[in-house]
């Protein structure tokens, strides 16, 4: 049984990371470069980085900040946000980047995911899927655009789709419990990770240890992210993979002292 993963996320805006609830209400949370740093001291198996307004604003990632923080680092590191070309792809990975991870612009062109997949290898392709619960529909819709754009389409099938076209993983998000931190969606996660044979990644949500252990064994995430947590100090990684240590959920030895 392979390692569960914790990962931090610094949703960037104008250089800066932002965290708001339920994708708004933003507010600033510090310098990523510096972040980024302090979350690999701390033990962090990978790091997420999603430039939150790059789709909604018509523009590519911000390559530059991307290189500065993965110059530090030693754990793989995603990016995503604006990310619509194989260009884009190429130039995010010669910053530094080990995965990209592609929201929107499957949406408006899902065969852009299987040329991703065949000219760099699924192993570097993250599909990014935020979803919200429609009682009327009992179904989890996507939206895109940093959740400003309802798609209508159901976010298990869709993923079950990015896994044909040749995604490697699943950065699944949930928009009703983003911040929140009353625990991830275990409903959407189950639903998801049950129905794909690649990782999925749970996020939005996490507000103490127990929410991470869930997501981790009743939701069948094969990681759990969070981003407000461990930015405002609530908690630490190393305490975290202790208490999943000790709940036996197997998670990277080395940094955990």
């Amino acid at each position: 049984m392979q390692n569960k993963r914790i990962i931090p996320c610094l949703d960037l805006k104008d250089g800066r990371v932002v965290k708001g609830v339920n994708f708004v209400n933003l507010v600033d949370a510090g310098d990523p470069v510096e972040i980024a740093k302090a979350y690999e001291k701390e033990g962090a198996d990978e790091l997420v980085i999603l430039d939150i307004t790059a789709s909604s604003d018509g523009r590519a990632t911000t390559l530059e900040l991307i290189g500065k923080i993965s110059s530090g680092l030693t754990m793989p590191l995603t990016v995503g946000g604006g990310i619509s070309t194989l260009e884009d792809i190429e130039n995010v990975l010669d910053q530094g980047a080990n995965k990209i991870s592609i929201g929107s612009a499957a949406i408006s062109d899902p065969d852009f995911v299987s040329r991703a997949s065949k000219e760099f290898g699924k192993e570097k392709i993250v599909i990014g899927i935020d979803g919200k619960y429609n009682d009327s529909k009992d179904i989890f819709e996507v939206f895109i655009h940093g959740g400003r754009t309802n798609t209508g389409l159901d976010a298990v099938k869709w993923a079950r789709e990015m896994e044909e076209r040749g995604a490697g993983e699943i950065l699944l998000t949930s928009m009703d419990c983003d911040g929140v931190k009353n625990g991830y969606d275990l409903k959407l996660t189950k639903a998801v990770a049950s129905s794909v044979n690649i990782p999925v990644i749970a996020s939005g949500g996490a507000g103490k240890k127990e929410h991470f252990l869930e997501a981790l064994t009743k939701g069948g995430a094969d990681a759990a992210l969070a981003a407000s947590l461990f930015h405002f100090k609530e908690l630490k990684i190393k305490e975290l993979k202790r208490y999943l240590l000790e709940n036996n959920v197997k998670v990277r030895m080395k940094e955990v002292k």
